[in-house]
């Protein structure tokens, strides 16, 4: 089994079980599943609201490891970027991807057969095909203005 890059050590037994505005930091953070869908390039419709993903990942996203490569300084590099917290996620939560555990407890649905959380295995997203892992194309390499042509479907994994 991989190594797991989020500490989901000492946590509260089926923490996710309860109201979000009552986990701490640690536990927060443990609801992320590493997909990466967050940090793909999002495209809203300004009439109906609807958002379409692209596999165009932001320029600090690890396509290898769906992991932002600089986490703990990201809104220097990428001041943009949605801090999720409990506070912010009822503004922005239609921005996430449908599998995301934040969106789908905010919701009142459970979380995905594969999230690391019932699986124990940080890989899960990955090998039930709800990731992004190597599929990506940095923000880098692509004009804003061809992002059309860079939509995709959600990968869920089933979920």
């Amino acid at each position: 089994m991989a190594e797991d890059p989020i500490d989901r050590t000492g946590l509260r037994d089926r923490f996710w079980d309860r109201p979000l505005d009552t986990l701490n930091r640690k536990e927060w953070e443990a609801l992320c599943d590493g997909c990466g869908k967050c940090c793909l390039n999002k495209l809203e419709d300004e009439e109906t609201g609807a958002v379409a993903l692209t596999r165009i990942a932001c320029r600090l996203f690890d396509d290898s490891t769906c992991r932002c490569a600089n986490y703990t300084r990201r809104l220097e590099f990428v001041p943009e970027c949605i801090v999720l917290t409990p506070t912010t996620l009822p503004e922005v939560v239609y921005f996430f991807p449908d599998t995301c555990a934040y969106r789908r407890l905010y919701e009142g649905r459970p979380l995905p057969h594969w999230h690391p959380l019932l699986t124990g295995d940080p890989m899960s997203p990955h090998t039930a095909g709800a990731s992004l892992m190597d599929e990506t194309v940095s923000e880098t390499d692509v004009r804003e203005e061809d992002w059309e042509d860079f939509l995709i479907e959600e990968p869920t994994g089933g979920a």
